[in-house]
């Protein structure tokens, strides 16, 4: 089954911000596209919108003049939804209301063709629950487009439960005809990207509600540290903290109220309070004009240590190994079964987080995770009460020889990055061996929906599945309510690996 060809024309219902984007994609790669909104004079509106967003292109070198005026020439908005009648493609994005859309299309069905695609851009509710109100459910899909749609290249075509094979794949090549990455999903809470992303958002607000460090400091963190494009903090606060707290609910309860799922009470304060974030001038931080960002805590400087003992394999942190010696500070090296850390000289340990705490052991310092210990420009400790001081002076000035910035926080099992990163690729794993989707299509998603920089199953390869499932499995006996208890997908991966690297 191929693409649509480019003489069909595509209507789009609803012309909000991700109608009209939409809208342009279509029209941009060919085809005639037909405007309607039940608001009276909206599709017009959004038609001389498209226009004069055409026009900037023309500008900004991107489409040609001649490109510009046969593109307007295609567009047509429509008062009437029977003006979409000979369509070949509609595609909704109308209020996220089951009951408005399920009206919607069954009164399409009553204009348009049976061979007509009939899609939703829903990003939250079922597809299959939307198109189970249809005469002829087996062609209708999820084309779900991430906002802005022109720019972002993501496109998740679900499939609902009664969707047919070749539906699918109709949408799937259009979608990639028209200049877009699609990826396949079942119809399930969240699809791929609003479901394997929850942790991102889930694990820094509890890292905030148990008082381990502030929203500045975490978000710095995940971005120079974690190599995520921006914090969850930040990033709340220019999606909005209503829409993403929205998701995060209907995910929730989509699940059944999963534990894994759960929304955080510091967010649900913040909604309350009508702190919605840029949108509204204050969420997390302060848009207010002339507001300063709060800066990260970040440590004075303190003297390195004049050599570290490592004793075993640093796992995800063995490029440190050379890091310090780059940095002219003795590297010893002592064989120790099962050792995963760094001696200091005061006898002081520098472990990698593992989901257990400071407090548990005798003068320990928790550093956490980095995409890449080469790059990465600011680096999270942890430590308890008991940890003495110089232990603590030791671990920072380690890190700030090799040139990183240091976050001291509270004693978090599992730090900032580290749990945050081992829950996303333990939901990957999970969605995967439920048939939502394949490895490469989670990978691929992650990437260019919420712009990871790495898909979850390639950061698994790179740390270890045995490494995730572990520091998981820490976090539960800490935390045992099962929202971090490993699946049983990232299980069954965990055993196979050491088996094999038991096999003599």
């Amino acid at each position: 089954m191929t693409a649509l060809d480019l003489s069909s024309p595509v209507a789009v219902v609803g012309t909000g911000t991700m109608g009209q984007g939409i809208a342009q994609v279509a029209l941009v790669a060919g085809h005639p596209v037909r405007l309607y909104d039940a608001a009276p004079g909206q599709a017009r509106q959004a038609a001389d919108a498209i226009g004069a967003r055409l026009d900037r292109l023309v500008a900004k070198g991107r489409i040609g003049a001649a490109e510009r005026d046969a593109a307007r020439a295609r567009l047509q908005s429509v008062d009437e939804l029977t003006g979409l009648a000979g369509c070949s493609l509609v595609v909704e994005a109308v209020l996220e209301r089951l009951d408005v859309k399920q009206e919607l299309f069954r009164a399409l069905e009553d204009i348009v063709s049976d061979d007509c695609l009939l899609a939703t851009n829903t990003s939250s509710l079922s597809v299959t629950a939307i198109g189970g109100a249809l005469r002829v459910p087996g062609r209708f899909v999820g084309l779900h487009f991430f906002n802005p749609a022109p720019l972002l290249p993501l496109v998740e075509v679900v499939s609902g439960f009664a969707t047919d094979v070749t539906s699918a794949t109709r949408a799937y090549e259009t979608a990639r005809a028209w200049g877009k990455t699609p990826v396949a999903c079942a119809d399930t809470p969240g699809f791929i990207v609003n479901r394997v992303a929850r942790p991102f958002y889930a694990e820094a607000f509890a890292v905030y509600e148990s008082q381990g460090s502030d929203p500045a400091t975490i978000d710095a963190v995940l971005r120079e540290s974690g190599g995520f494009r921006m914090g969850a903090f930040e990033l709340t606060d220019l999606i909005g903290q209503d829409v993403n707290e929205s998701v995060t609910h209907s995910v929730w309860r989509s699940f059944f109220q999963d534990v894994r799922f759960t929304p955080s009470l510091a967010q649900r304060r913040l909604v309350e309070s009508g702190r919605l974030g840029r949108k509204t001038g204050r969420g997390w931080y302060d848009h207010g004009e002339g507001a300063e960002r709060p800066e990260p805590h970040t440590a004075e400087p303190a003297e390195p240590p004049a050599y570290v003992v490592a004793e075993g394999d640093l796992g995800p942190a063995s490029e440190l190994l050379a890091l310090i010696g780059e940095a002219d500070i003795e590297v010893r090296a002592r064989e120790e079964d099962g050792g995963t850390r760094l001696v200091l000289p005061g006898g002081g340990q520098l472990v990698l987080a593992d989901g257990q705490t400071s407090v548990e052991f005798l003068d320990v310092v928790y550093f956490d995770l980095a995409l890449d210990y080469r790059t990465a420009t600011r680096i999270a400790l942890s430590h308890c009460q008991d940890t003495s001081a110089r232990t603590v002076a030791e671990a920072v000035g380690l890190f700030q020889a090799l040139g990183k910035k240091v976050s001291v926080i509270g004693d978090v099992p599992g730090m900032i990055v580290a749990r945050t990163v081992a829950r996303i690729i333990d939901l990957a794993h999970d969605a995967v061996a439920r048939g939502v989707a394949t490895e490469d299509d989670v990978d691929t998603a992650m990437r260019l929906g919420v712009s990871y920089p790495l898909g979850p199953f390639a950061w698994g390869r790179r740390l270890g599945r045995v490494w995730a499932s572990s520091l998981l499995a820490d976090l539960h006996e800490r935390e045992p309510s099962g929202r971090y208890a490993p699946s049983l997908a990232l299980s069954r991966h965990a055993c196979a690996t050491e088996k094999r690297e038991d096999t003599p």
